[in-house]
């Protein structure tokens, strides 16, 4: 089946004219939400000037650390570097400094802690 060539010209005018409808409205909806995306973001120039933070960070390679603290567990040297985490653990009870000392630093399970102590898993911390 052969088109006549005014309705070939007719079919592509109305595609073209299709196209600009929907690139039409794609701009829209690209210009929508564009503008809703300004409304939730805070420009970099704003925070710079009206934060009294920096955003950001740098690096100190060669700045003095605090003096390490060495605990002991199961016969084995631990030592903690950050004195507030020191300080935090020299607060501790004994048995419970262990505990944490060997699940976090000696990476043993709750179940190998509790059969050290005699305990169940679940009591393990208490």
């Amino acid at each position: 089946m052969r088109y006549s060539e005014q309705f070939m010209e007719h079919i592509e005018y109305a595609f073209a004219a299709f196209c600009k409808v929907v690139l039409g409205n794609a701009a829209i909806s690209a210009y929508r939400d564009f503008g809703r995306k300004q409304k939730r973001e805070v420009s970099l120039d704003y925070l710079m000037s009206e934060t009294p933070f920096e955003p950001f960070t740098t690096d100190n390679y060669f700045e003095q650390y605090d003096k390490p603290t060495v605990f002991g567990a199961k016969e084995q040297k631990i030592i903690v570097a950050s004195k507030r985490l020191a300080d935090a653990l020299l607060k501790l009870p004994e048995q419970r400094r262990a505990v944490l000392l060997m699940y976090f630093f000696l990476g043993y399970s709750e179940r190998k802690i509790g059969n050290e102590y005699g305990r169940s898993r679940s009591t393990v911390n208490y």
